[in-house]
């Protein structure tokens, strides 16, 4: 078993000075943590692996191609692997889990 606790991977990421920190890594997934500040921008590009987004906490807009979204704590969004997407219009600092599969590369 693995398990881990949001407080000390938020700390281990901010100790890092970066945006993600990934946590987990398996054959068939990978894990991180993904921080955005109220107000900042979101640069992501189109990933090659399906993604599952689980938000800890803060508020978004979250635009997947076309489709454009409201999440806050709780919300669970899905994006195919290749699809453009970013979050903005971010109110509240956005804690966001991230499962990747296959794993990211």
């Amino acid at each position: 078993m693995k398990a881990f606790r949001l407080d000390e991977l938020e700390a281990e990421r901010a100790a890092n000075d970066g945006a993600y920190l990934q946590f987990l890594r398996e054959r068939n997934m990978s894990v991180g943590l993904y921080a955005l500040d109220a107000g900042e921008h979101d640069p992501q590009k189109p990933h090659r692996q399906d993604e599952v987004y689980f938000v800890v906490s803060g508020r978004a807009s979250l635009t997947v191609g076309t489709e454009t979204t409201q999440v806050a704590r709780g919300s669970v969004v899905y994006v195919p692997a290749g699809e453009s997407h970013r979050f903005h219009h971010i109110s509240e600092d956005l804690r966001v889990l991230v499962v990747f599969s296959p794993p990211e590369s």
